[in-house]
């Protein structure tokens, strides 16, 4: 004899559905429409990535900054992306000088990207690292940021001024691993915390000491020292 077919128990669990993730929005700007089309051209179709046509960023936004060199117009616009609530930003630059490179690392960008490098690839692991708050560099370039500011701490030493606030043990042994650039995941297991308790250290630290994301808490503490 056939059995009938079971009917659902209404106290059985349901099967969950797997949950979409939020795609982060990008707005892509440029002085030039060959290099906006050409950004949008690689971050186009990514299922991670939106592609937003609004003139300016929103807040919610990482804003893609495509540029050649960084002149004073170009910073200016860096400067107005930035101070944009919420909005995050990723440099795409053929060049960039010493002495612009803090600078745009203290007004908030925390990824570039090397216009010689920038493949889909590339951009996309910049703008998600933007999205989550890390910092991107590339390796030479972290390498001239820690030489720089080695030379500004080193020409300070021992003149007066606003004394520093301090970064407690936890906060430089994370500061350190930033630098050398691991992510959230890898610092947390290398210091045996949680990814949850580096995300709070970070957070803790870039709200005291006003501080605009990880590259820009990296410049902080290279320049006082600790790292």
């Amino acid at each position: 004899m056939l059995n009938s077919p079971r009917t659902p128990d209404s106290g059985a669990v349901p099967t969950p559905t797997p949950t979409t993730r939020r795609r982060v929005p990008v707005a892509v700007l440029a002085t030039d429409p060959i290099s906006r089309e050409g950004a949008v051209s690689q971050l186009r179709g990514r299922p991670e990535l939106e592609i937003r046509e609004e003139p300016t960023p929103v807040p919610g936004t990482v804003a893609l900054l495509v540029e050649d060199t960084l002149d004073e117009a170009a910073l200016a616009r860096l400067r107005r992306i930035v101070r944009t609530e919420g909005t995050r930003a990723v440099l795409v630059v053929g060049t960039i000088r010493e002495t612009e490179l803090l600078d745009v690392i203290e007004c908030g960008v925390g990824a570039i990207v090397w216009r010689r490098e920038a493949t889909a690839h590339r951009l996309v692991q910049a703008v998600t690292a933007a999205a989550r708050g890390d910092g991107d560099l590339p390796a030479d370039l972290l390498g001239r940021l820690i030489s720089q500011v080695g030379t500004l701490h080193r020409g300070s030493a021992g003149r007066p001024g606003a004394p520093s606030l301090g970064l407690a043990p936890r906060e430089v042994d994370v500061l350190r691993l930033v630098a050398e650039g691991l992510d959230t995941g890898e610092i947390a297991s290398k210091l045996s915390y949680s990814e949850r308790t580096v995300k709070n250290v970070m957070h803790g630290l870039t709200t005291r000491l006003h501080l605009r994301n990880r590259a820009h808490a990296v410049a902080y503490a290279l320049r006082e020292g600790y790292i």
